[in-house]
């Protein structure tokens, strides 16, 4: 039986199922992969199951060269910290799980939008803090969401069921940008320049992760959008410069933020946490018990393909 690193506790159903087709050693931490755990994995174990935040980079694969391990099996959608290029010269295959987390991260886009827009989170601080006086007409007015205009920054699965549940649920008109050409985005939407999608009333990214989109919305994007607009981003938070945003946040260029992802979590700057104008959830995206479990099926499914000489369903470095 082939030996199967699985780095994070994940759901039950999952780890059974993995042990019905592997011999399994589970790394029962909540901590990333160290550096010398990254050279372990690809040295003694025929597969691995890694998630976000272990390192499978370049240099990695540079000081192991001769590799035991034939497949990254990743859990979740993104798999900017896995070097999926140098894996394929290393003989490696690298899957990952998508489809399973869609609906539960839009689900999170829109959560995002109504705590910024409507100031949740700092309505219900100043509630619990016991500073609460009672309703008044003038009280924490917020920005109205409904019939707004949505900016979606890549309109892969999650953006077009984001713009779904804005324009469906809350008439918003909807315009994006994509880095090809949509034929079809499912709804009345229209695919502009970046420019024009920043532009909009609130601006939600939803692109993959890694070298292509790296900083995609800096200091220049975001100076494309209006004083009143509101930031959202549910994708990977190095998609952000978060300096720059800060910044817009600070100077009064932008009116609000709502963040899921950050450009180097676990930390999230100090000054992010000081504004009131800025929502801030620790990665919930996909944090289901369903959602969890359909991505660790689909990644035992990647490892039973594999390990019976087919090609995994979801390969990304073919």
């Amino acid at each position: 039986m082939q030996k199967l690193l699985i780095t994070r506790r994940l759901p039950d159903s999952v780890l059974d199922a993995a042990r019905a087709h592997f011999d399994v050693t589970l790394r029962d931490r909540t901590d990333v992969l160290t550096p010398e755990e990254l050279r372990a994995a690809l040295r003694d174990y025929d597969a691995v199951l890694p998630t976000l935040g272990d390192r499978f980079q370049a240099d990695v694969f540079a000081v192991v060269p001769a590799p035991r391990a034939r497949i990254l099996a990743n859990f979740g959608v993104g798999y900017n910290h896995i070097d999926a290029e140098a894996a394929k010269a290393s003989g490696i295959a690298v899957s990952n799980t998508p489809g399973a987390v869609t609906d539960a991260t839009a689900d999170i886009a829109l959560g995002l939008i109504l705590m910024t827009a409507r100031r949740l989170g700092e309505g219900e601080r100043l509630l619990r803090s016991g500073g609460w006086e009672g309703w008044h007409p003038v009280q924490m007015l917020g920005t109205h969401v409904t019939g707004k205009r949505l900016g979606v920054i890549g309109m892969g699965r999650i953006g077009k069921a984001i713009a779904k549940r804005c324009h469906y649920g809350f008439d918003m008109e909807v315009v994006f940008y994509n880095r090809s050409p949509v034929a079809d985005p499912g709804l009345p939407a229209k695919q502009v320049d970046m420019a024009e999608a920043m532009g909009a009333d609130f601006v939600v990214v939803a692109v993959p992760g890694g070298k292509a989109t790296h900083h995609l919305i800096d200091a220049a994007a975001l100076g494309q959008m209006k004083m009143t607009g509101i930031f959202i981003n549910i994708s990977r938070g190095d998609v952000v410069d978060e300096h720059a945003l800060i910044d817009a946040l600070q100077q009064g260029r932008i009116a609000g933020a709502g963040l899921d992802v950050y450009e180097f979590e676990p930390k999230v700057p100090v000054a992010l946490m000081a504004m009131e104008n800025v929502t801030l959830l620790p990665h919930l995206g996909t944090a289901c018990l369903e959602v969890r479990e359909n991505m660790g099926m689909m990644a035992v499914d990647n490892l039973i393909a594999w390990a019976e000489g087919r090609v995994p369903p979801n390969l990304v470095n073919a």
